[in-house]
């Protein structure tokens, strides 16, 4: 494809609650076995581009981790590749990335240095499949210097994003950044096609003016100026950037037309291959409608979860309409409904932890764990 990608996956949110404590939100498990940004990097492998550049910088540990090879995703071995780009100290510049076109602005290097005519920009936080060929071929046909691919949501949900009002030819109108209120409930997704020099030109222009946000700073700004088109999906689209919308976006897969749709059929989702064994059910497990991840131990009931890599579930244990993420002991006779565990928490026996169905309960418990 005649196109590089960037992916954005260093920002912080305060309404993923404790969750994004200790990893980033492109670092977080999705459905059993993938991370978030998982879905966007087999994206950009499925429509052929070669060479992408992750930019990392909130608790990016965890991230660098899952991204330390390329060969996950196929991307170009002898040109090309996956590159991690974390804020970098440099004579001229000692900041952190202060906002999204920051942070491709502290790497016009990247930008400079590539040859291919086209960038494709997506975030590391959604679940999606999407073919970037067909975006292109839409940017080319439009004449568009930005196309921004955009997808309709439940309009008490549109508020968490960029809201966007097209006119018949598909040429964005109106574009409000998490507005109070709004009459629209179409919303960015965003993924953005931009020709290369065109966005190192509106780049270079944003840092002399010392404005850092991509939609704020270009898109609205530029609206008027600029021709910015708005590309609709109408496939299965999901961000995960809040606690309520992370432990939705997992349910989804225990629906048999969300998993088919993503894992049988063309194209794949990739993700890094951890080395464990299959799943354990032991006498006296009963699972219902749920996804078991590789390397558990199942002695208990589970019912519309979904057990992440590496869980113990001991005797008598209850665990419903939950998420149990890697690496968590859950001790004997314990009840668990409506709750996110963290990951590598250790539940002593007779834990009781229930959420709402309003609000889930996330919960975080440090206790010694004895290991022989």
């Amino acid at each position: 494809m005649r196109a590089i990608g960037i992916i954005l996956a260093g920002g912080n949110n305060n309404k993923m609650k404790e969750l994004s404590n200790k990893r980033a939100i492109a670092a977080m498990p999705v459905a059993g076995s993938f991370r978030s940004i998982d879905f966007a990097l087999s994206n950009m492998s499925n429509s052929r581009i070669q060479k992408v550049a992750v930019l990392t910088q909130y608790n990016a540990r965890s991230l660098n981790e899952h991204l330390s090879s390329s060969k996950w995703w196929d991307f170009g071995r002898k040109q090309g590749g996956l590159y991690t780009f974390p804020p970098t100290i440099t004579a001229d510049n000692n900041f952190w990335y202060r906002g999204t076109a920051d942070a491709m602005a502290q790497n016009l290097n990247f930008l400079k240095n590539s040859h291919e005519p086209y960038v494709v920009i997506a975030s590391g936080d959604c679940v999606y499949k999407m073919d970037f060929n067909k975006v292109l071929e839409f940017h080319i046909a439009k004449r568009a210097d930005v196309t921004v691919v955009c997808t309709d949501v439940p309009a008490d949900e549109a508020t968490r994003f960029g809201c966007i009002k097209m006119n018949e030819d598909c040429r964005i109108q109106e574009f409000e950044e998490k507005p109070m209120i709004t009459h629209t409930n179409t919303v960015s997704t965003g993924i953005y096609v931009v020709r290369r020099r065109q966005l190192i030109e509106l780049l270079e222009k944003c840092q002399e003016e010392d404005r850092y946000d991509f939609v704020k700073d270009i898109l609205i700004r530029y609206k008027e100026l600029k021709r910015i088109y708005g590309y609709k999906i109408d496939t299965y689209w999901s961000n995960i950037s809040t606690a309520e919308a992370y432990y939705k976006t997992n349910m989804d897969f225990l629906k048999k037309d969300v998993r088919d749709y993503f894992f049988k059929q063309y194209p794949d989702v990739y993700s890094k291959v951890d080395e464990l064994p299959p799943a354990k059910y032991n006498t006296g497990a009963e699972v219902k409608n749920s996804i078991i991840s590789s390397g558990c131990i199942v002695n208990g009931k589970v019912e519309n979860s979904i057990i992440f890599k590496d869980v113990y579930i001991g005797n008598n244990c209850t665990i419903k309409n939950s998420i149990i993420l890697n690496d968590v002991y859950i001790g004997d006779d314990s009840y668990i409904e409506n709750c996110i565990v963290e990951s590598r928490d250790t539940l002593r026996p007779g834990t009781n932890y229930v959420g709402t169905d309003d609000e889930v309960k996330i919960v975080i418990e440090k206790n010694v764990r004895y290991i022989l």
